[in-house]
């Protein structure tokens, strides 16, 4: 019964939404996430205690701050992403504005692919969709696979429609996948700010221990693709905006899985730069840090996951995560809350 009515929701959001006049959804997105923050429940409170790492100066008057303007944002991402197949491509175009594309122009130039990695910042469909449409360039990216099955069809079937190769996150199979992409000069997306699963990196990010995907990292090294870290915020006008930042160095001793290790923390610290500058715009609705995940001094008191679905995490309500699995496992698309695959 969940799974149905959680299906039946997100068909909802894709079928209503996208007919309401961008003004009205903006503000219906505006006023569910205000009625959100004000319940606290476990999805604002772990997104205030993951922004206190961010912020960790910051009094509690202004974490409650960052809090309603990180589900603003949040909200802003799925009322964007239910309206996006009804986007014209001029629409599309004029969305996104991103600084330092010739990383990513020059490096598809040069043949040999190319890796994008992204935290769960600002809306990375809308991103996807504006590659697809302004620069012409189709892309590679993976999905967790969701429950119900109709959930899951229905998130491929919405990227498959901005213009993206969606793969089920099945391990060592997506990862052979993706490496063939690369070799013929095409471009991978992955999600890459958080991973659970017994393969991940270990990484300092903002000063404490969490683990991150090695399928960026891994990728890029065994293909000779460069890997490029993305981050991605709103400000006040309807433009999203992003960067590229500039290619992760490969080490040139070590062996492999020092090497990842070392292209993983390069990513994180890229990812961690962005944030900082834009913490409202990370939809980290779930736990990160290893010592909240650990029972550690980060752990006492602190809230569940939310999550989205074509994250890691699980559909009900407003987010997803990318949760990858073996060291060549790429790490998938989501966010916290309601879900995307």
């Amino acid at each position: 019964m969940k799974d149905r009515l959680t299906d039946a929701l997100y068909g909802l959001g894709w079928s209503t939404v996208k007919k309401l006049p961008e003004p009205v959804a903006v503000r219906l997105g505006q006023r569910i996430a205000d009625e959100t923050w004000k319940r606290r429940g476990k999805g604002v409170l772990r997104l205030e205690a993951n922004l206190a790492r961010v912020v960790p100066d910051a009094p509690p008057s202004r974490l409650a701050e960052l809090s309603r303007a990180g589900m603003r944002s949040y909200l802003r991402y799925w009322m964007e992403s239910f309206r996006l197949p009804a986007w014209s491509p001029r629409r599309i175009q004029d969305g996104f504005d991103v600084k330092d594309l010739h990383y990513l122009v020059d490096g598809l130039a040069e043949g040999r692919g190319v890796v994008l990695a992204l935290p769960h910042m600002g809306n990375y469909d809308l991103a996807g969709a504006w590659v697809t449409t302004h620069l012409g360039v189709p892309f590679t990216t993976v999905a967790e696979r969701l429950k119900p099955e109709s959930l899951y069809d229905r998130f491929v079937a919405y990227r498959e429609g901005l213009g993206m190769e969606v793969l089920p996150h099945q391990g060592g199979s997506a990862f052979g996948t993706l490496a063939r992409r690369l070799r013929s000069g095409g471009l991978v997306c992955l999600v890459a700010d958080r991973d659970l699963s017994a393969s991940g990196v270990e990484v300092s990010f903002f000063g404490e221990r969490a683990k991150m995907p090695a399928g960026p990292a891994a990728l890029a090294l065994q293909t000779g693709a460069p890997l490029l870290p993305v981050t991605l915020w709103y400000d006040e006008s309807p433009v999203m905006r992003g960067r590229v930042h500039p290619p992760v160095e490969v080490p040139a001793d070590g062996n492999r899985a020092e090497r990842i290790a070392v292209m993983a923390q390069e990513t994180a610290d890229a990812f961690a730069a962005g944030i900082a500058e834009h913490p409202e715009d990370w939809h980290m609705l779930q736990r990160l840090w290893l010592a909240d995940l650990d029972g550690g001094p980060g752990a006492s008191g602190q809230p569940g996951d939310s999550r989205k679905p074509g994250d890691s995490r699980d559909p009900g309500g407003p987010g997803n995560s990318g949760d990858s699995g073996d060291p060549g496992s790429p790490g998938s698309p989501g966010r916290p809350g309601m879900e995307k695959p």
